[in-house]
């Protein structure tokens, strides 16, 4: 394939490459980056042509964890299957993992408390239901419990309770234990915080019953 640049032609569908021409024929793509140290009249060797289209690899992929991670943190496991899936090289996904912790966009530690204080803030989960999350996302148990180690799990129930005790609030205790018992079990919550919550929605029910009744009566009074 060695031969003369003859035209180097950024590409239609992406500007991001460039097609590179050896004697006035399509030859191969690189990144724009690439190409920049290229020009017409250069000639390149067999070897040189490898060179670049191992470079090209490793940006390749370096752009496309990057599309990946525009989304949402990741956790560098997660990164190391999606390049996978792409059939990145291994050695080329180690490489682009390595460059994106160095520049401090791959971090498991802040990926882990990212994802506790978004469930956090917007369904809460017990421990089980969490450390189970994490372990699919490819974390290890020091990442895990570092994530886990300040999480109120009273006060997470709790909030996760209050999402849905309004539709079950005018039941008994018994179908109301039942349900709410079983909503917070199915988050991942240990049995001795789903009792303990039930029991203080409940009696917080019971309170604002007591006081409607005892404003009824009183408005009947007056």
């Amino acid at each position: 394939m060695a031969g003369k640049i003859t035209a180097l032609r950024v590409q239609k569908k992406n500007k991001q490459r460039v097609n590179v021409y050896l004697d006035d024929r399509f030859a191969f793509g690189v990144a724009a980056i690439e190409a920049a140290k290229l020009h017409r009249g250069q000639y390149l060797s067999d070897e040189e042509i490898a060179h670049l289209q191992e470079q090209d690899t490793r940006e390749t992929a370096y752009e496309r964890a990057l599309a990946f991670l525009s989304y949402r943190p990741r956790s560098k496991a997660e990164v190391r299957r999606y390049l996978q899936e792409k059939q990145v090289p291994p050695a080329v996904q180690e490489e682009v993992i390595a460059r994106l912790t160095r520049v401090g966009l791959l971090d498991d530690y802040a990926f882990a408390r990212y994802w506790v204080e978004n469930r956090e803030q917007f369904k809460p989960r017990g421990v089980y239901a969490l450390r189970g999350e994490l372990r699919k996302q490819g974390l290890s148990d020091d990442v895990i419990a570092s994530a886990l180690e300040n999480l109120d799990s009273e006060d997470s129930a709790y909030r996760a309770a209050q999402q849905r005790v309004a539709r079950w609030r005018h039941l008994d205790y018994q179908p109301f234990r039942q349900k709410l018992g079983a909503y917070l079990r199915r988050r991942g919550f240990a049995f001795e915080t789903v009792e303990a919550v039930v029991n203080r929605v409940w009696q917080e029910i019971q309170a604002e019953r007591e006081h409607r009744h005892g404003e009824r009566e009183v408005t009947g009074w007056e």
